[in-house]
């Protein structure tokens, strides 16, 4: 593994309104960035980190805060290594959340198919919890800047469940269809 350069952002706030703080650290957690400790946080050196942490840098200072926007470089490999085994960790954190809900997801399917349970309803409601997984799926992967242990794991559980979504709809459709044959075969 080759070294890797850093953006390196250290920061302190005003600890009132706590709002900002908040906030901020949401925008630094949603860019992927690694806390080293409180207010000292790591992002990948790329032109996207640069303009983000630039406007956030600013914004601290519009809030009375003080920060400093640095590039950073490892002195050894073994120091490169540890801090892409912490973005590789907090991805694998994030893609272990992610299994836990496909295990919810793929509970509910079998609680419907267990109550004998088909119904367009329940197609539309699962397809909606099976987009938002997709898309949490998504924003994990577009943060895992170094190729987490899990991702493969959470993406082949995501196929799994999309394919147990599609037999659930296919059997739903099928005993619609007969329950449609009947009724007009009453008639």
């Amino acid at each position: 593994m080759a070294t890797e350069d850093w953006l390196l952002l250290t920061y302190k706030v005003p600890a009132e309104p706590n709002r900002h703080r908040v906030a901020l650290w949401r925008k630094l957690k949603g860019l992927g960035a690694v806390y080293l400790q409180n207010g000292v946080c790591l992002l990948p050196k790329t032109d996207d980190h640069r303009r983000a942490l630039k406007l956030i840098d600013n914004e601290i200072l519009e809030i009375g805060g003080a920060a400093f926007l640095l590039e950073s470089a490892p002195l050894d490999r073994s120091q490169s290594e540890r801090v892409v085994a912490r973005f590789r960790a907090e991805r694998d954190e994030a893609y272990k959340e992610l299994l836990d809900r496909c295990d919810d997801f793929e509970a509910e399917i079998a609680k419907e198919v267990a109550a004998d349970h088909y119904s367009y309803a329940e197609i539309e409601e699962n397809d909606e919890d099976l987009k938002k997984l997709k898309a949490w799926f998504g924003k994990i992967h577009k943060l895992d800047f170094y190729g987490a242990s899990l991702a493969a794991a959470a993406q082949a559980r995501l196929a799994k469940c999309e394919t147990l979504l599609d037999a659930y709809a296919n059997e739903v459709f099928v005993r619609q269809d007969e329950n449609r044959q009947a009724d007009s075969e009453e008639c």
